[in-house]
């Protein structure tokens, strides 16, 4: 006997998350009802003109704020930023270079370095156990 299957549908913030845009930006039907796999993929594949416009200008979720400006989503916490941004708002404070968003920045390349450094370690490691094992 088969089974029918269901279909799978996710909550309107995950869907907005897996679609990196700030949900109370986007029209109320998107926001009220559950969006299925079929959807999102439909709306990731040809975008309508109000998500086109939402990833264009914004206001942008805290994730994708931090990645525009190059800093992690605890920096923008520390910097005073806790809400979402416009692209010219994330523009406007690349052009002021506040001194928060230099620290961070610069931390946040000191963590991509730190990252890649153990990266590389392992790596080493574990091609010196392969060739130890042979």
């Amino acid at each position: 006997m088969k089974s029918q299957q269901s279909t799978q549908t996710m909550k309107p913030a995950t869907a907005a998350k897996k679609l990196g845009v700030y949900l109370p930006a986007t029209p109320a039907s998107f926001q009220e009802g559950a969006v299925s796999r079929a959807e999102l993929n439909e709306l990731q594949t040809d975008p309508p003109q109000w998500l086109r416009e939402l990833r264009l200008n914004g206001p942008h979720p805290r994730p994708v704020v931090a990645s525009k400006l190059g800093v992690s989503i605890a920096g923008l916490a520390r910097g005073g930023v806790t809400e979402a941004l416009t692209t010219e708002q994330i523009e406007a404070l690349k052009q002021e270079r506040p001194e928060w968003l230099l620290k961070e920045q610069a931390t946040q390349v000191e963590v991509r370095k730190e990252a890649a450094r153990i990266k590389n370690l392992k790596q080493q490691k574990d091609a010196a156990k392969d060739s130890s094992q042979s």
